[in-house]
């Protein structure tokens, strides 16, 4: 064994790929490009190998799939400065980029001990601020911490063929942006106030001595990443003139439009709220004459189903526990939200 594949067999499960490091987008910042990139990529490269992509955002706010985007945005703010608002297609929260925060997505095949596993994919990442003095560490479900303040949130995509990994680094982020982007939820932090927001998040480079560019310690995680490696060169993707054409249109098409990144609201007359776990979970459920005639699921959770898949299930169901019950008996709720089962996901709509 090489000691190349030995690092890929100790990083992805055993499985003797190659890692590449795919080219960036040509735009750099733009972030409509980028996550068309990321999204054209996973869902249409081969997988024979892994792969790794680093990108960097202009001032942005990034939702998460199943969150309803006008409720986690300050309008005014991101209107008033510019902001970009993109809708990515991986759970989790939202967040704000950058050019000082650095985004990283690691692509491989989709296997079961992989989803959720962000232990196994936050490793190199983690690896390399430690050789650099900052205590960093994996907490909660999905976060990376240093003395307990969020630098990185992470989420993963997958469509059962292949997925990816990707995750944010705070490196030199303008963090009073941060705050006043966001629309943050008063359940997620310990008390109210921008104060306790701010004081949550940090930069890395707070925790380095010397200084060090975003560059720099992006060119470092490479160094970490394929370390055994001498010359890089051979082992760098790049996309094709064609591939970046689909890349393009895909970023016109869907991440530019306003139906993919703010959507429709439905109208409600039914509201469930509640934090889990997993994560926060908001339905607004339409009942007519007794009747489901509509529902959608927001939240921050970091399931990969197809919400559209229940939502349509339980729509001209009757609003009664047994039959919302009997409907949804064959779900595996895990693959849509996290660790609930049928009775709890049944008592949240209904009680």
């Amino acid at each position: 064994m090489n000691a190349e594949n030995k690092f890929q067999i100790q990083i992805f499960l055993n499985k003797n790929y190659t890692m590449l490091l795919l080219i960036e987008n040509k735009n750099k910042t733009d972030p409509f490009t980028n996550l068309a990139l990321e999204e054209y990529c996973v869902r249409n490269l081969d997988m024979v190998n892994d792969y790794l992509l680093f990108y960097i955002n202009e001032p942005a706010v990034i939702i998460g799939k199943h969150q309803n985007t006008i409720e986690e945005i300050n309008m005014g703010y991101v209107s008033e400065n510019n902001v970009h608002v993109v809708r990515r297609i991986s759970g989790g929260g939202a967040v704000y980029h950058d050019e000082g925060n650095l985004n990283f997505s690691f692509m491989t095949r989709h296997s079961q001990q992989s989803i959720h596993n962000f232990k196994l994919f936050t490793e190199p990442v983690i690896r390399v601020l430690n050789e650099l003095g900052v205590d960093a560490e994996l907490n909660g479900r999905n976060d990376i911490t240093v003395n307990g303040k969020k630098i990185s949130g992470n989420a993963q995509f997958t469509d059962t063929r292949s997925m990816f990994s990707h995750g944010t680094l705070l490196f030199d982020s303008n963090l009073d942006n941060v705050v006043r982007a966001l629309n943050v939820n008063p359940e997620k932090i310990e008390s109210k106030g921008i104060k306790s927001i701010r004081s949550r998040v940090a930069n890395i480079s707070e925790y380095i001595t010397g200084s060090m560019s975003i560059g720099e310690f992006k060119e470092k995680i490479i160094e970490s990443v394929f370390k055994n490696i001498k010359d890089i060169s051979g082992k760098v993707f790049n996309l094709s003139e064609v591939q970046w054409a689909e890349v393009q249109k895909l970023s016109e098409t869907k991440y530019r439009s306003w139906e993919w990144n703010f959507g429709r609201s439905p109208e409600f007359n039914i509201r469930k709220v509640k934090r889990f776990e997993f994560g926060q979970v908001d339905v607004r459920i339409n009942v007519k004459d007794g009747v489901i005639d509509g529902m959608k699921f927001y939240g921050d959770f970091l399931g990969h189903g197809e919400l559209s898949e229940i939502e349509n299930i339980l729509t001209g169901i009757k609003y009664e526990k047994s039959y919302i019950s009997n409907s949804l008996s064959n779900i595996d709720f895990k693959n849509y939200f996290g660790d609930i089962n049928l009775e709890e996901i049944v008592n949240f709509i209904t009680e």
